[in-house]
């Protein structure tokens, strides 16, 4: 009986391990100095180099945002955007949320996330070219995208979008970026 329980356990490791994808069993955990995005729906941690902007610096869509420079051109920007869609499942909000990628962008796709207090959460990566505009890199530059969409608790529609240069976020970064992430 205790070796069938055992093995029940193993398996059931072995499947929320499978499920997590790219994240890591620390959902929720923020890196020694990063700074937080803190909203009613989500919270989002960022590494250091990123300031985050007041309500008047941001766009007037999102709640929340963190920007990093270098040598006064953006280099990569982290919004959280609340309640932008009626949605009734992460699939309906991701599709909203894929609707704001600019035209011409490259969608990678679309796959299941674990963000952790979530119940279902998707990611949609994609890469554009940068127009260029808004203190963003050169016009023509490669950018990549990723966005962590969902319900939170009060079945409002959230949107993380994680946008950098190419280049200039380390894989290791964004994985920690989504694996900080905290819905409520």
């Amino acid at each position: 009986m205790k070796t069938r329980r055992a093995l029940l356990a193993a398996a059931l490791l072995t499947a929320s391990v499978a499920l997590t994808g790219c994240g890591s069993s620390d959902a929720g955990s923020v890196p020694d100095g990063w700074g937080t995005l803190k909203t009613k729906g989500v919270d989002v941690s960022y590494p250091k180099g990123y300031e985050e902007q007041s309500a008047g610096e941001r766009g007037e869509h999102n709640a929340a945002a963190a920007v990093r420079t270098e040598d006064g051109t953006k280099v990569s920007v982290i919004t959280v955007q609340l309640g932008f869609t009626e949605a009734n499942s992460a699939e309906q909000a991701a599709i909203a949320a894929e609707a704001g990628i600019q035209m011409g962008a490259d969608v990678k796709g679309q796959k299941d996330v674990e963000l952790a207090g979530a119940d279902e959460a998707k990611r949609i990566d994609f890469t554009f070219e940068a127009t260029g505009e808004d203190g963003g890199p050169p016009k023509g530059t490669p950018v990549e995208g990723v966005i962590l969409a969902g319900l939170d608790s009060a079945d409002s529609a959230f949107a993380i979008r994680v946008d950098a240069r190419q280049g200039s976020l380390s894989d290791g970064d964004l994985n920690r970026i989504i694996d900080s992430v905290e819905v409520h």
